[in-house]
């Protein structure tokens, strides 16, 4: 009884299955008009899309947590004496922060101001971005929102020419051509980090591979100078200060040793307790502003040398190639994606659909 009933089930799938094949090669012709239409809108938006060049470079930068004193600043202190000694702090900036950096508004705005080579010529990056080619289907979708914005401009005297980079309150203001300017290049350079390896990968997208080969390597040499720039900011505050206190003592010593040298010349004949005894003390405020003159020395020496170890050094695995072939979707790979969409719905609604329309509407009219 069992084999028999699947028996059964297995003649009425195969009876579906061909019943189906039946309906497939009756409408044939609609799926050739199908496939025809999904053919010609494959490649108008094929050709709509304009092509993009990803470029990648890759970047391993040496990123450490706390030195201690080791490298150039031990060396210094080791000559210079136990005293000459500064702490290390634990590094606030990581590899992590390659993409929050790359992303952030002053960098992108200091891409803006780059120049790049466009057919030839120098132009800058933000201009080029003005040249880039976008799908007709953009300028529909943004229709209403550029007459709504052409419409406030006729009631408003606002002139949005000039962008304000830093303002009192220090907040940057930027005209509506920069933000949208902005919000592009964030899509298109990209930073990501391998949290195993620390090695970051910096990729750019544009419309032009030699654009994108250029913005890439000016990306990675901007954000080598934005880490090297904060890992050597402290160090570089404390040389100024003791650059500072150095000269203070150092004219502190030099006022102190012309005074002594002076009383000596005037009174070198004399052999009055009073006089032997403002010598002696004229001595040790020499003798004392010496040492604190010498300590600062040393102290600076070591800061010099810190400021130079504090560079992390960055390895390029893998520099900027200008790219031969586009990035993203290929034409093909369109053309096909609307063919097969245009038949699959044919099929859909020959098949299942149009039956169950046909019954709705004659329970319901």
């Amino acid at each position: 009884m069992e084999e028999q009933n699947k028996q059964n089930m297995t003649d009425e799938s195969e009876i579906d299955l061909m019943e189906i094949l039946r309906k497939i090669i009756k409408i044939r012709r609609t799926l050739y008009k199908a496939a025809g239409i999904g053919l010609i809108f494959g490649i108008i938006i094929a050709l709509s899309v304009p092509k993009h060049y990803t470029v990648e470079v890759t970047l391993s930068p040496e990123m450490g947590s706390s030195k201690g004193n080791s490298g150039l600043a031990s060396m210094a202190a080791s000559f210079l004496g136990a005293g000459a000694t500064m702490s290390d702090g634990v590094d606030a900036l990581n590899a992590s922060l390659s993409s929050d950096i790359v992303s952030s508004t002053p960098f992108l705005l200091e891409l803006l101001s780059m120049n790049v080579p466009v057919d030839g010529e120098k132009i800058t990056f933000g201009s080029y971005l003005d040249t880039q080619s976008t799908p007709w289907w953009s300028y529909i979708i943004g229709f209403p929102g550029m007459a709504i914005s052409g419409v406030r401009s006729l009631f408003s005297n606002e002139d949005e020419t000039d962008g304000m980079r830093n303002g009192d309150s220090g907040a940057i203001e930027l005209t509506k051509d920069e933000s949208k300017k902005i919000i592009s290049l964030k899509k298109s350079i990209t930073a990501m980090m391998d949290k195993k390896t620390s090695i970051t990968d910096v990729s750019v997208t544009l419309q032009d591979p030699k654009v994108a080969a250029v913005v890439a390597d000016s990306v990675v040499r901007k954000l080598q100078e934005y880490i090297i720039g904060y890992r050597t900011s402290k160090a570089k505050e404390d040389c100024a200060y003791l650059e500072r206190l150095f000269k203070e003592r150092q004219e502190e010593y030099y006022a102190a040793q012309k005074k002594y040298a002076e009383y000596v010349d005037t009174h070198d004949n004399l052999i009055l307790q009073s006089v032997r005894a403002e010598q002696e003390r004229l001595q040790n405020d020499m003798s004392l502003a010496y040492q604190v003159y010498s300590q600062v020395a040393n102290q600076l020496q070591v800061a010099r040398a810190k400021v130079q170890e504090e560079k992390p050094v960055f390895a390029v695995v893998e520099p900027a190639v200008i790219p031969q072939e586009s990035s993203g979707t290929s034409k093909k790979t369109y053309v096909t994606l609307f063919v097969f969409f245009f038949v699959a719905v044919v099929c859909g609604w020959k098949l299942f659909a149009e039956e169950f329309w046909d019954k709705l509407k004659r329970e319901f009219v």
